[in-house]
């Protein structure tokens, strides 16, 4: 069975990752840091897990990475902050590639196919190597990914396959039947005119 997608950019699945958001100081009052317990005095101050935070103490505890500039996702667990490199590395899971049967480390942006996964090299038609771009057709079928092209030609001959077998009954259908005509014209089960 054939499943038709559109090429999209994927990442493995995160749960629940928490939003960072960058604020001016003169809207709020004074805060302070839950970092550092000090005030925030500041131009801008970061608010996350409904917490205000300096930008330099808003840091990845693995690789004291500025959270605020690293994007606008914190992860945490077993009370660590953490960057989406760092909590995938500690906590994510690794797969292997429908490809090429290696491994995917859980922090690398994959490509997925119904539960297919992909390196990014990988993700092409599996007949032609034709390497797919966003929004460009993709078929599974057998497991596989196929391009437009390649899929439109597997359909093909797989309807001629079946056409031929048709054809080839059919033929195999009429012999049969020219056969028993043959046989009743050949006057078998009826009396011969010489024997009148």
């Amino acid at each position: 069975m054939a499943v038709d997608g559109i090429c999209k950019w994927l990442a493995l699945l995160i749960p629940g990752p928490m939003q960072i958001s960058q604020e001016p100081t003169g809207m709020t009052t004074q805060q302070e840091c839950a970092g550092c317990q000090k005030p925030i005095t500041d131009k801008h101050l970061l608010k996350a897990l409904d917490q205000y935070w300096h930008e330099d103490c808003l840091k990845c505890s693995c690789c004291d990475c500025r959270l605020g500039e690293v994007g606008s996702t914190l992860f945490t667990k077993a009370n660590l902050l953490l960057c989406r490199r760092d909590y995938l590395r500690l906590f994510g899971t690794t797969g292997y590639c429908s490809a090429c049967s290696k491994m995917i480390p859980a922090f690398e942006m994959v490509m997925r196919a119904k539960s297919n996964v992909y390196h990014l090299e990988c993700f092409a038609c599996q007949q032609c190597n034709h390497r797919f771009c966003v929004g460009d057709r993709f078929f599974l079928c057998d497991n596989k990914i196929l391009c437009e092209y390649d899929y439109e030609e597997r359909m093909v001959f797989a309807n001629m396959t079946n056409i031929n077998y048709g054809y080839n009954a059919l033929n195999q259908i009429k012999r049969q039947t020219q056969s028993l005509s043959d046989d009743v014209s050949s006057g078998y089960g009826s009396p011969s005119p010489c024997s009148l």
